[in-house]
C-alpha cells in the first residue's frame, strides 16, 4: 500500500474534534449501559454464580455439614452485589472490546485494522483460558492444600481443633481475584506478540531479557495472588511458558514479515 493511499483513507477518517467528544461519549454511554444490564441480569442469577464460585470448595467439603458464615449484617447482600458487578463486568466485555474497536479502528490504517483485529479476539479466549485454568485446576489444588492445616485432636480432650470455617465476603474476594488475576496475566502473550507485531519490541530482545522476565513473573504472582507459595507458583510458572510461546509466535511473526519485504 502506498503513502498516499494510505493518507486518502486517514483524510476520508477525519472527524472534527467535537464529533469526536460525541463518537467517545456514545461509546462510553454503550459499555456503561452494557455493564448496568449485565450487572442486573447476574444480579438476578446471583446465588447461581455463588454456587458456581464456591463448587471448588463445596466439593472438598461434601457430607461434612460446613457452611459459610457472614459476620456483618450487610456482608451477604454487598458480596452478592459484588458477584453480580464482577460477572456483570466478564459478559459485558466483548460489548466493551468492540465499543473501544469501534472508536479506535476510523484512526487506523486499512492494514493496521487488519493486524490488530485478530488480537481483539485473542483477549476474551485467552483471558477465559487462565480463569478456566485457575477454576478447574489450580483451586482444587491450593484449596485442598490449605484443608490439611486442620487439626482434629481425636481422643485427646485437653487438645483444641483447629478447623475452617469461610467468612464468605473473604472467600468470595479471593475467588475472583485470582480469577482475575490469571485472566489479566494469560494476556501476556497477546501484548507481547503485538508488540512484535507493530516492531515495537524483537524476539532477540525478549529472548536476550528471558533471566529478567523470569523474576518479572515471579514479583507480579506475588502482588496479584494472596501471600501464599503455592498460588504465587501456579501463576509465575504459567507466566514463564506464556513468556516463551510468545517468543515462538514472535519469530514466526517476524519470518513472515522478512519474507514479505525480500519479495
Amino acid at each position: 500500500m502506498t503513502g498516499e493511499t494510505q493518507q486518502d483513507e486517514l483524510e476520508d477518517s477525519k472527524m472534527p474534534l467535537i464529533d469526536h467528544l460525541i463518537e467517545l461519549r456514545n461509546r462510553l454511554m454503550w459499555s456503561v449501559g452494557a455493564i448496568l444490564i449485565a450487572f442486573l441480569l447476574c444480579y438476578a442469577v446471583s446465588d447461581r454464580i455463588y454456587n458456581f464460585l464456591v463448587q471448588p470448595l463445596a466439593d472438598l467439603l461434601a457430607g461434612q455439614g460446613r457452611r459459610m458464615i457472614y459476620t456483618g449484617l450487610t456482608e451477604a447482600f454487598f458480596t452478592y452485589v459484588k458477584v453480580a458487578f464482577w460477572a456483570g463486568c466478564f459478559i459485558s466485555f466483548p460489548i466493551i472490546a468492540s465499543q473501544i474497536w469501534m472508536f479506535v479502528a476510523p484512526g487506523l490504517y486499512k492494514h493496521e485494522r487488519k493486524a490488530f483485529l485478530p488480537f481483539l479476539v485473542a483477549t476474551p479466549v485467552m483471558f477465559l483460558t487462565g480463569a478456566g485454568i485457575v477454576y478447574y485446576f489450580i483451586f482444587p489444588m491450593a484449596w485442598r492444600f490449605f484443608l490439611g492445616f486442620e487439626f482434629h485432636p481425636g481422643g485427646d480432650a485437653n487438645a483444641l481443633p483447629i478447623e475452617f470455617e469461610a467468612r464468605v465476603g473473604e472467600y468470595l474476594h479471593l475467588v475472583m481475584s485470582l480469577i482475575f488475576a490469571f485472566g489479566i496475566a494469560f494476556q501476556l502473550p497477546v501484548l507481547l506478540t503485538l508488540l512484535v507485531r507493530v516492531g515495537i519490541i524483537s524476539t532477540d530482545a525478549l529472548a536476550s531479557k528471558r533471566r529478567y522476565a523470569i523474576v518479572g513473573a515471579f514479583v507480579a504472582a506475588a502482588i496479584l495472588t494472596p501471600p501464599d507459595v503455592i498460588s504465587q507458583v501456579s501463576l509465575a510458572v504459567p507466566l514463564i511458558g506464556l513468556y516463551e510461546i510468545a517468543i515462538i509466535i514472535g519469530r514466526r511473526i517476524e519470518k513472515a514479515r522478512a519474507a514479505a519485504e525480500a519479495e
